[in-house]
């Protein structure tokens, strides 16, 4: 099918200093977690993008000097000939894919780590870091002209390894976003004060950018303008004024809003922040340019990116986190795909995944970050040399429907895919029903859709559920068990390592997430404690559910903090000040050690007793492996040829693991143990 006429506009060509872009599609630069170490994971991942589409390719963060260490957090060094060597795989895979590459210089300023390299961080101004809380040295001028330099050579450096856009990164209040903002810079010299000193370091660099490899490279700004909250970040007049007086040594304006510390509004999750939200700001920036603007927003649909080009507010459309949950989404929109593209649900697993666990990976695209050491595609499969074989794939949750997609794109013919359930879809049919999580539902849509495409090879039987002696009696020589997991109804948890007293789901006053999404039950009387052991988005999404029922809800977590593992995702501190501005009263560090009918009582951080009332308590512990039929049919297989578990049923985890692992049995269901996965290419440091 041919690109709808409307989209026509995103194909255009953009020049962009001497450098053209083939189309409207830029991938900004974002991290991944493979920095300088990975040098392969980063070129095999930004060059799948290049296939798919994406007109320019960009690095994450890329350090100019020694005393801007990142570590422990993984970024691309430029320090010196070796990080060329480095670099350059990237510059040449983008470039074999049609692509231009683009690396995203930077100094972190008060914000840099520095644990590798112990020195001291720098900053305009003595003052600790509201990002980490060190305390960095104020910069001299020679400091400032040696940075300058620092710059210049990596730039140098990034051209000679075929980089064809380098950026002077200073978005997130990093070292040029510190001198440009007044919180950070409280220099009396010619560096500080009124907003031309306060601008003269970033000035003088793209100047000297400009004169280095402006002939031959695109110079890239990335800049943030204030989305009106931070303290920190530079209110919108001042950097309009800022990009009017860099404009004439700048190729691209690469615009985003947000300080470091609001990094939660610029890459904002799902629950609150729509597609586009950043318009509202960053759309603001072509009263002060003519060059072109790219722009981000969590940007998936191709009517609205036509429809922002048009209206001429940003000339390309910029994407991070669409373009990891889709590397081919251009491609399809291009050829007229819409309904194969894999839209980012704004779960943020890929910055979890990237910047705190240190390997890239997406709940949408299980193949986001094994492009290198799997060798994965996202649209291409090889045959099976078993795909003559029948499979039965037992659950029809998150991953059971992955596996049995990539088995039918594997080439087997007989897949059924039963499910005890009415609807397909796991903890998918209510997960995406508590509030602010609706785009999750697009996980099971675009699984929906490939399920159509494969309808021929795959069967989906549901309300059905097997024994182990129906599925000995089926007829598949190979199984697959994806039963999923079930929250504890009896309070079993982490922290006292077994069941609560008095917990028990088959009581009215206890209730498991199942119950309220499923069932329809509801705590009884007015007063409900959601007791939250986990700290993800179940406590707080059924808290928010009940409160906005009208009942009086409290959440008392063993954590230090409310939705604790929401912070990694950016959305924690968001989320704590949602729930508190609902009137949920919020209880950390306290545990629940006995459950009645009238209340809840445990003890605090320091071992001191509280009692909470209540009417009802709805559990979010711990959640336990539905495996029973595994383990029976792995003890007595009879004449199954393979029997195997996966997502959930094996040890309950994160959504993007779940899918994950269907997706790699999938791939190696033909290896000579796929219950057990192949190893990956590593990235060893050479040794001599």
């Amino acid at each position: 099918m041919p690109c709808d006429p409307r989209h026509d506009i995103l194909f255009e060509p953009v020049e962009i200093g001497p450098k053209t872009l083939r189309n409207r599609f830029y991938q900004v630069p974002h991290c991944t977690g493979f920095g300088i170490g990975k040098p392969y994971s980063q070129a095999h991942h930004r060059a799948m993008k290049a296939e798919g589409g994406w007109a320019a390719v960009c690095t994450e963060y890329a350090a100019v000097s020694l005393d801007s260490d990142e570590a422990p957090y993984a970024h691309i060094r430029v320090w010196d000939e070796g990080d060329r060597a480095h670099i350059g795989l990237m510059a040449e895979q983008a470039h074999a894919a049609g692509a231009l590459a683009g690396i995203e210089l930077f100094h972190s300023g008060a914000h840099g780590h520095n644990a590798d390299s112990h020195l001291p961080t720098l900053a305009p101004s003595q003052i600790a870091s509201d990002y980490n809380g060190f305390v960095p040295r104020a910069m001299t001028k020679a400091d400032i002209r040696r940075v300058q330099a620092d710059w210049v050579r990596a730039a140098e450096l990034a051209r000679d390894a075929g980089y064809d856009i380098v950026y002077a990164y200073g978005a997130h209040t990093y070292l040029l976003g510190q001198f440009l903002s007044p919180f950070y810079n409280q220099r009396s010299d010619e560096y500080g004060g009124s907003l031309v000193n306060r601008a003269r370091f970033w000035l003088e660099l793209l100047e000297m950018l400009d004169d280095a490899v402006g002939r031959d490279c695109a110079i890239a700004v990335r800049v943030a303008v204030d989305a009106g909250g931070a303290e920190a970040g530079i209110p919108l007049e001042e950097g309009l004024e800022f990009i009017r007086l860099a404009d004439r040594h700048v190729h691209l304006w690469d615009v985003n809003i947000g300080s470091i510390s609001e990094w939660s509004l610029d890459s904002g999750v799902s629950r609150f922040f729509q597609a586009g939200w950043q318009l509202e700001w960053t759309g603001q920036v072509r009263r002060a340019t003519d060059k072109p603007i790219v722009g981000v927003g969590r940007l998936t649909n191709a009517d609205q990116m036509a429809e922002i080009i048009r209206s001429g507010v940003w000339d390309v459309i910029g994407a991070a986190r669409p373009s990891i949950a889709d590397p081919f989404l251009p491609r399809k929109i291009e050829e007229g795909r819409l309904d194969e593209i894999r839209e980012c649900i704004g779960c943020n697993q890929c910055i979890v995944k990237g910047d705190s666990h240190g390997h890239l990976g997406c709940t949408q695209n299980a193949t986001a970050g094994e492009e290198y050491r799997r060798g994965w595609h996202p649209e291409r499969f090889a045959p099976a040399e078993n795909a003559g074989r029948d499979v039965l794939v037992v659950g029809a949750g998150p991953a059971g429907l992955e596996c049995a997609i990539v088995l039918a794109k594997r080439g087997f013919q007989r897949v059924h895919v039963v499910s005890a359930d009415r609807e397909i879809g796991g903890l998918l049919r209510w997960v995406p029903r508590l509030p602010g999580l609706g785009e999750w539902g697009r996980l099971l849509d675009w699984r929906r859709i490939q399920l159509q495409k494969v309808r021929r090879q795959v069967e989906l039987i549901t309300c059905q559920r097997l024994t182990a002696d129906d599925v000995r009696a089926y007829g598949a020589e190979l199984v697959v068990v994806a039963t999923g997991a079930t929250w504890a109804g009896d309070g079993l948890n982490g922290v006292t390592r077994g069941p609560i007293p008095g917990a028990d789901a088959t009581l009215a006053h206890c209730l498991t997430p199942e119950q309220v999404m499923l069932e329809g039950k509801r705590p009884p009387g007015s007063r409900a404690v959601v007791y939250d052991c986990d700290g993800a988005y179940a406590g707080a999404g059924i808290a928010e559910l009940l409160r906005a029922e009208g009942l009086d809800v409290t959440i008392v977590t063993p954590l230090e903090r409310v939705a604790q593992s929401a912070d990694d995702a950016l959305e924690g501190p968001l989320l704590r000040q949602h729930l508190h501005d609902l009137g949920i009263r919020l209880v950390a560090d306290h545990t629940v050690r006995r459950i009645a009918a009238d209340g809840v009582e445990g003890t605090d951080v320091y071992g001191d007793p509280f009692e909470l009332a209540c009417d009802g308590v709805v559990l979010t512990t711990q959640r336990r492996s539905d495996d029973a039929l595994f383990r029976e049919l792995s003890d007595r297989p009879g004449d199954l040829e393979g029997v195997y578990a996966i997502g959930d049923c094996v040890a309950p985890r994160v959504i993007a693991d779940a899918i994950w692992d269907g997706h790699r049995l999938g791939r190696e269901i033909d290896s000579e143990d796929p219950a057990t996965p192949l190893p990956w290419r590593r990235e060893r440091t050479a040794v001599g």
